[in-house]
Order: C-alpha cells, then structure tokens, then sequence
C-alpha cells in the first residue's frame, strides 16, 4: 500500500534507525549462507501486546476459544514506556496487538500516542467491537489501523466472530473516517481485513462494494489458518484460490512447505503484556524462554543464548519447531489487496 510506505518512511526514517535495519539484515543473510546463526543489531519491528484478553470467541483463535496458556491481564504503561524508550534510537514500527484485543487496555490510545512522540510508525489490528473515542483514535498519532471484519451480514458475520455486531464495527469504521475529515487528518490509514473462510466467500463482491462506501483506504482478502482435519470442511474456503494449504483427505500441510530460514526471528522482537519475550508471534504460550524487558534491554534478550539456540534449530532443521509447521514464514497469506 503506497500512502502507507510513504507515511512510514517520512515519520520513522533516521539514518541510525537504517543503519541498524542494515546490520540486522546484514547478520540474517550471512546466517543463512553459512547454516550458523550470528546477530548483529536490534529489531526494527517491534510487536508489542497491550493485553491477551479479547471480548469476542473467534473458534480459531486461541484468545477466543479459551485454548491459551498464559496467564491473562493487561500491559502497564511503565512497561510499555520502559520498552519504547529502549527501542526508539534503533526500531521503526511498533505493532501493537499479539493475542487480544488491544483497545481493551484502557492505556491503550496514551501508549499509541507516546510511541507515534517518538517516531515510531504504530499499527494496531482491532476487532472493531469497541466503544472508539473517534477523535481520541486520529488524536493519538496512530498511523494504520487492520480492522478485521468477514461478512456484510450478521449471521454470516457472526459464524466465526463469535459474540460480535457487524453494525458496531461498521459505525466505529464510519466514525473515525468522519473524525479524519473533520480534523484533517489522513491517519490512521484504515485497513479492511477480511478473512475468507467457506462461510464467506460468497461475500467477497459485496465486501468489495461495501468497503468504497464505508471509504476504507485498504480492502485485504486474507486466507484463513486452521489447526485440525474438522476445521478443513468446517472453514477452508471452496475456492483454492483462497487456501495457503493442500489438502489430501484428513491431512493438510502449507503449500510452498517449510524452508529452514525465519527472517521474523532475527527483524521482529515479540514483547507480551508482562514484559516477557517470545521468540514470534507463534509462541502463544510463552514456551521459549526469552526473558523479561524489565529485567534487561530488548537488544540484549534477543541475542542471547537460549533465543541463538532456536535459530540454530531454524537454520538446520526448522520442521523439528512444532509451531513452525505452521508458520506464516514465505507463505503469501494476502490472496487480494485492493486501494479502495
């Protein structure tokens, strides 16, 4: 998406910023060529998780369906702080969901707004079934906001985003474009995220209408993952177009297979709600330790020993890595991107 890039690259470019993305990538691709894993740098994407409680059961989602591990609360803001302070001289983005629902930190549009103070590009992913201050959304600084949203009626709506209202979604969507016009703002850029699955597919052309209505500045068909043989004929779209998987009866497995490479583990630092650091957003339950932000720098944790042994497994032999048997890493999971 053009206005995104050249958003991003006026509000977070600094040459010490570039100089480490350099060294980072740098340290990725000689790891890659020599099968032995070095890093130099710190990431310059930076996930953060403002909570891991969501108020929707999306059955996909292990949020949702009550299938996560972790302990559940909410990110203070003296850790939120801690990190962007950490971070700032060195990272570009800061995306600001993991598992959850990130407008359910009450701190959520003080911790966007510290960050977009900073320089930091801010990209939240939402649900949309929340209450927005409209203007307190464009006020915070926030950049690009996903909102995730997969049918134009109700019952269809409601087949996967269990518990939510398609109408709030769409009246929270047309509110914050009435408050970027009435405060003269281009951000955030608003993203539709539609998620196609066999209950919605029929939907998409109607999908398509209804985005330039609501103007959205971005319409994405995303592809749906699952995690068992009933969620194939329960959610796998008809059209293969849509699906990242190949199917043969009960089994399924990632199209383009699993090659013994992660450029995520050495650009893309995860930090969960309580500080502690996971090695992606595919550990959900927190199973390898890191370490905690407020017991040392990022830029410290993500080199160390324990984080090193996981990208030497990567680059030997990554399928031995049970949650990257089904990993996003080189699969195309936007199936249509639209500037509406």
């Amino acid at each position: 998406m053009l206005n995104e890039k050249i958003r991003f690259m006026k509000k977070s470019f600094r040459f010490k910023r570039l100089f480490n993305a350099i060294i980072v990538y740098l340290s990725y691709y000689i790891s890659l060529l020599t099968k032995k894993a070095i890093y130099w740098g710190s990431p310059p994407v930076v996930m953060i998780e403002p909570t891991n409680i969501c108020n929707l059961k999306c059955p996909l989602c292990p949020s949702g369906n009550g299938t996560l591990k972790r302990i559940k609360g909410y990110m203070g803001f003296d850790i939120f702080k801690k990190i962007i302070d950490d971070i700032e001289k060195t990272a570009f983005m800061v995306v600001l969901w993991n598992q959850g629902e990130p407008y359910l930190n009450n701190d959520f549009s003080k911790m966007v707004k510290y960050a977009s103070d900073k320089g930091l590009f801010t990209l939240v992913s939402t649900n949309g079934n929340i209450d927005y201050n409209e203007e307190e959304v464009v006020n915070s600084g926030l950049d690009s906001m996903i909102v995730s949203l997969d049918g134009t009626t109700q019952e269809t709506y409601n087949k996967y985003r269990v518990n939510g209202k398609l109408d709030k979604v769409i009246e929270g969507v047309r509110k914050i474009v009435a408050a970027k016009k009435k405060l003269n703002r281009t951000n955030p850029l608003l993203r539709w995220q539609f998620l196609v699955m066999k209950h919605n597919e029929h939907e998409i052309e109607k999908i398509k209408q209804l985005s330039k209505e609501l103007e959205v500045d971005n319409l994405e068909f995303k592809s749906v993952q699952i995690y068992s043989k009933e969620d194939i004929d329960k959610y796998l779209p008809l059209n293969p177009k849509y699906r990242r998987y190949k199917v043969s009866g009960d089994n399924f497995e990632l199209k383009f297979g699993i090659k013994n490479r992660c450029r995520r583990i050495w650009t893309n630092a995860v930090i969960n709600w309580d500080g502690d650091v996971a090695i992606c957003c595919f550990d959900k339950d927190g199973n390898f330790k890191v370490g905690n932000v407020m017991n040392s720098n990022l830029s410290k944790l993500w080199k160390n020993k324990n984080i090193m042994k996981v990208r030497n497994q990567i680059l030997t032999d990554r399928k031995q890595i049970s949650i990257c048997r089904n990993c996003l890493e080189g699969v195309k999971i936007r199936i249509e991107e639209t500037k509406v």
